[in-house]
């Protein structure tokens, strides 16, 4: 088996919280730096610089995954990832249809900027991205699973926006098959509280809005020999499969 070092949670300048700093090709730059081999871009309730990342990931020879932090209608963050940019797009498409239209107001939350491959501005989105969509967390997976692809909650150790924190607890009908620590070394502290989470997938996630947030590597995912020498197409293929399969021992592999 081979390790694959990823970050699934970044926010790129189209993110109003997020530095404008945060363009795809920095973001790709920063990663390869870091030493990071697959990356998620997530923006807030938003794929719509994914396909400039993955042009600037192709450059840094890192492999893309597009993805979404989704604000469902209780303000919860979930981590939304995609196999395919187009099924990325398409999911995009629908909760742009579920999103709450308020003006983004720049002076207060910041720009909300559209980039292409060369990092050169394509638009602005006139709209406030991260406010609460009217997408439930319940149905949040099976929306998600329709379009081909995966999702969980996002760092539910912290506060804000956590489902832990929201909720009270991790439900045991929740339909989640992993979640995301920003901190992994609070699992034992997550498991104790919420015992549903035992046999999730606990993936972690930086979920950086500055350059400076990407992390050195430190977190991978296992593959099979000789995944390195594929296709983009063909790693985010096994790291798909993986990724719905049962994590037992998993969590002892990561830390260890």
């Amino acid at each position: 088996m081979s390790r694959w070092y990823y970050d699934f949670h970044i926010h790129s300048c189209l993110s109003p919280c997020a530095d404008n700093d945060m363009t795809p090709n920095n973001i790709a730059g920063m990663a390869k730096l870091a030493g990071l081999q697959l990356v998620a871009l997530t923006d807030h309730n938003s794929c719509r610089n994914c396909p400039a990342f993955f042009e600037a990931a192709a450059r840094q020879g890192i492999v893309p995954v597009a993805g979404m932090e989704l604000t469902t209608a209780e303000d919860i963050h979930v981590v939304c990832l995609f196999e395919f940019l187009a099924d990325a797009m398409r999911f995009c498409d629908e909760v742009d249809r579920q999103r709450v239209r308020i003006p983004n107001r720049t002076d207060i939350f910041g720009d909300q900027l559209l980039l292409d491959g060369n990092d050169e501005l394509l638009g602005v989105e006139p709209d406030l991205l991260p406010n609460a969509t009217g997408i439930p967390i319940a149905d949040a997976p099976e929306l998600v699973t329709a379009f081909g692809g995966v999702c969980y909650p996002a760092h539910i150790d912290r506060e804000a926006n956590g489902m832990v924190s929201v909720l009270g607890t991790f439900p045991e009908d929740s339909g989640f098959a992993c979640a995301e620590l920003h901190e992994m070394d609070r699992a034992g502290e997550l498991l104790a509280r919420c015992p549903a989470l035992e046999g999730k997938r606990l993936l972690s996630g930086s979920d950086a809005h500055y350059l400076w947030d990407i992390r050195e590597k430190q977190h991978w995912l296992e593959l099979e020999p000789g995944a390195g020498e594929n296709s983009p197409e063909q790693v985010r293929r096994a790291i798909f499969r993986q990724m719905r399969q049962p994590a037992e021992g998993y969590r002892r592999r990561e830390t260890d």
